[in-house]
């Protein structure tokens, strides 16, 4: 569990600000966290109870427990069961003469009354079923005006969880003396989105996961095609999205949601809106996956200050690139040279990220080829900045005169190196790539684009960081710009005026399905074998040097030596 390492800090404060879409790895230590599930996932849209997501949810809860972690569930959705199962008695008890006439709206109190003692029943019952118990615990807004119920219930939950008892909270709705809409400026909270923010800021938790009916807080109504999931939310979107309709059933919605959000982000506990419908993503929450919508106090340290569309990223590389292709071989040279000494200074940083790279993977189940790739040994870095130094010494490749024609008396014409542009290139899970693609973008003098394996994120966020860290402001910071989404990629492929050249480095069928969906250039390449020929009069002992090390000091590496029966070709 990559945010619940104990005794450490959060990494935010290790590694300052990461990247908009790998902040999920910066939320810090989570011990205790509070849940909230909304009556949208509780019940179908039938208003009957969604069994399978509930016990999906409970099964998740259960596998929290296991771990360690502390679980506060707060849980809506007593109304809408009542309301289904009071109309089921009063059409079994009502006459046809009865039914002909029109029916009044069932009291939404007596609706809570019934459906809360039903709804607890049923999670007692799933609870059971996994070895979990659980505690009904039902508040009102006024309760929460006493100090001495304020004290009392922290006491009260924490002997429940010290005992792993799942506390489960609910709005007393059929006592509260709080009318429609509810909200008010001296109440204290306003329905279980705001409830569940104040228990998550009374109960001291670390982390709030409120469960909606959609993937997260989008920009628009989420059925808009327009409407983009926002990962990380800062202040400023508060103006920029338009909120659909209202909850189809429960008094929230997502607009309840964000406010609740937003006000226990501030306090200083991180919140995610996630959706409840998926059956894991509590968990994957908890593992760091870059899932829902973020609401963090230090999101605004984090996310740019405002959000970059895939067109503008491409167009800021290039114009990065052009303030760099202007500086002389010596000045490209100097910022190679501290782009070395930064990964050093930072080598403890970028091998903890990396680490939590690989122990995520482990976990996850991937291949032992891909985690010796994942994984930076000891010494890399030293030999990535030797290496970055190197090509920091080696010859000018921007205006070389590479052939001369004379055409004509006094008419010559000079073929000369040159920057591509702006390049995007697409590579598999060794984070190493991306010191050496950067380096030799810089050395030569072209802008990045920049999208790792998803199984790299922190590697590749840290290392992305260093590096641009590096890079004089007089350049511009998004010279390199890293695509951590794979939702990017299509918009980034129909930027054939803005990207030069792509670049995939992965499978036959990546590189296959890249060349059919844009216009852009494409160095790809096609099924190989990595071949050593050695002739007959080569020096033998050299050979065998070359043809082990070629095979054995790094196999899991693309370009390994496959074909083994060059061997044979030693002895001829």
């Amino acid at each position: 569990m990559p945010v619940r390492t104990t005794g450490t800090t959060p990494r935010l404060a290790e590694h300052g600000t990461p990247s908009m879409d790998s902040t999920r790895a910066f939320i810090g230590d989570v011990k205790r966290l509070v849940i909230k599930v909304g009556t949208a996932v509780v019940t179908r849209s039938d208003g009957r109870l969604a069994l399978g997501r509930l016990g999906a949810l409970c099964e998740q809860i259960k596998e929290l427990n296991l771990q360690g972690f502390e679980v506060i569930l707060v849980t809506s959705g007593a109304v809408g069961l009542g309301r289904q199962r009071l109309r089921y008695r009063k059409l079994v008890n009502s006459s046809f003469a009865d039914l002909q006439k029109p029916q009044n709206e069932l009291d939404g109190k007596a609706c809570a009354a019934v459906g809360q003692s039903s709804l607890m029943a049923l999670y007692d019952t799933l609870f059971s079923q996994l070895d979990v118990t659980s505690a009904q615990l039902l508040v009102t807004d006024h309760d929460f005006k006493s100090i001495e119920f304020r004290k009392q219930l922290s006491e009260t939950v924490q002997s429940l969880l010290s005992l792993t008892v799942v506390p489960i909270f609910n709005e007393n709705d059929a006592v509260s003396t709080r009318k429609a809409p509810y909200e008010d400026s001296s109440g204290i909270f306003w329905d279980n989105d705001s409830l569940a923010a104040l228990l998550a800021l009374e109960l001291k938790a670390d982390l709030l996961i409120l469960l909606s009916d959609v993937e997260g807080l989008y920009s628009g109504p989420p059925s808009d095609p327009k409407s983009r999931l926002i990962r990380t939310y800062i202040e400023k979107h508060q103006g920029e999205i338009t909120f659909g309709d209202k909850s189809r059933v429960g008094r929230g919605g997502m607009t309840a949601k964000v406010n609740a959000a937003f006000n226990a982000a501030k306090a200083g506990i991180p919140v995610v809106i996630t959706s409840g419908y998926a059956p894991e993503n509590i968990l994957k929450v908890l593992q760091g996956e870059d899932i829902g919508t973020l609401f963090h106090r230090d999101a605004h340290l984090w996310a740019r200050s405002r959000d970059v569309t895939a067109r503008e990223m491409a167009v800021a590389a290039r114009e990065s690139s052009r303030n760099l292709q202007a500086l002389s071989s010596e000045d490209r040279s100097k910022i190679l040279l501290d782009i070395a000494d930064a990964l050093e200074a930072n080598q403890e940083q970028i091998m903890k990220e990396n680490e939590a790279d690989v122990a995520a993977a482990e976990q996850a189940g991937y291949e032992r080829s891909l985690l010796a790739r994942l994984a930076l040994k000891p010494g890399k870095i030293t030999n990535l900045a030797n290496s970055i130094r190197v090509l920091a010494k080696m010859e000018e490749p921007i205006g070389r005169v590479l052939k001369r024609t004379e055409l004509a008396d006094g008419l010559i014409l000079e073929k000369t190196s040159s920057p591509l542009g702006v390049l995007l290139i697409v590579f598999e899970s060794r984070p190493d790539a991306l010191v050496q693609i950067a380096s030799l973008a810089v050395r030569s003098g072209n802008g990045l684009l920049l999208k790792g394996g998803k199984e790299a994120k922190r590697s590749n966020a840290i290392l992305h960081k260093v590096i641009t860290d590096a890079i004089p402001d007089s350049i511009g910071g998004r010279l390199i710009g890293l695509v951590t989404s794979r939702d990017e990629i299509p918009d980034l492929l129909k930027l054939d005026d803005v990207i030069d050249l792509v670049i995939p480095r992965g499978s036959n069928r990546l590189v296959s399905q890249i060349k059919e969906s844009t216009k852009i250039p494409v160095l790809g390449h096609s099924d190989g074998i990595c071949h050593v020929y050695v002739d007959k009069s080569a020096n033998m002992e050299m050979a065998n040097r070359i043809i082990i090390d070629a095979k054995v000091d790094y196999p899991a590496a693309c370009n390994a030596m496959v074909c083994s029966i060059c061997l044979s070709l030693i002895f001829i």
